[in-house]
């Protein structure tokens, strides 16, 4: 008896990543820089409560009038990459904006997934936004780690893909949340960015 029509279904790119190499504009992006001023500080830590693997400051933005822009354009660029690539059962961004600050000379986020217990379990997609010039500082390098798509023992240098197409000032890149990533410490100045998840019910 052939049961392969069980799993028939669409089949996606799910190790790979959607980028956006001018997202923002520089009057969007001035915009952002004015407003995140007003809002208060938070010490970044992981689900977890660890704060040794993430060096970083962060400002949660609100969901209201004033920053609804933002929201809808990135909801916009997630549903686009979701359609190119991973077909994922999405539904809405119930969370935050995070705005982050590493800086030198110790500012990182060690290898990580967006995904996790309760909530986070229903993170789907993760959206970075670069908003900082990239001559203004050295490290904090986006980098994912596809060691799925390898044999990891004889592999592992093939399996750090750096996502190099980050590095200038207003670009996006989506991927999904399940994927290994991490933000290389930052050896001069201070790198900003934004992140954002889109949610769907929990991968089944």
């Amino acid at each position: 008896m052939n049961l392969s029509y069980n799993f028939d279904r669409k089949a996606n790119d799910s190790q790979n990543y959607y980028f956006y190499k001018e997202g923002f504009d520089v009057q969007e992006l001035e915009k952002i820089s004015k407003g995140v001023e007003k809002l208060p500080w938070h010490i970044a830590s992981t689900a977890g409560g660890d704060s040794d693997s993430r060096k970083s400051n962060i400002k949660w933005i609100p969901q209201n009038d004033d920053w609804w822009w933002l929201y809808e354009k990135l909801s916009n660029y997630a549903v686009t990459a979701n359609e190119t690539l991973w077909d994922f059962d999405l539904y809405q961004i119930p969370e935050q904006i995070q705005y982050t600050e590493y800086h030198a000379p110790a500012g990182h986020y060690d290898w990580h997934q967006d995904i996790g217990p309760d909530m986070l379990s229903k993170r789907k997609i993760s959206i970075t936004v670069q908003l900082s010039d990239p001559e203004e500082y050295e490290g904090g390098n986006l980098e994912f780690d596809l060691r799925n798509q390898y044999d990891w023992e004889l592999n592992k240098d093939k399996s750090i893909v750096k996502c190099t197409e980050i590095r200038p000032r207003g670009s996006v890149v989506v991927f999904p949340s399940f994927v290994w990533h991490r933000v290389t410490p930052v050896t001069r100045g201070t790198r900003y960015s934004l992140v954002v998840w889109s949610l769907g019910q929990p991968f089944r």
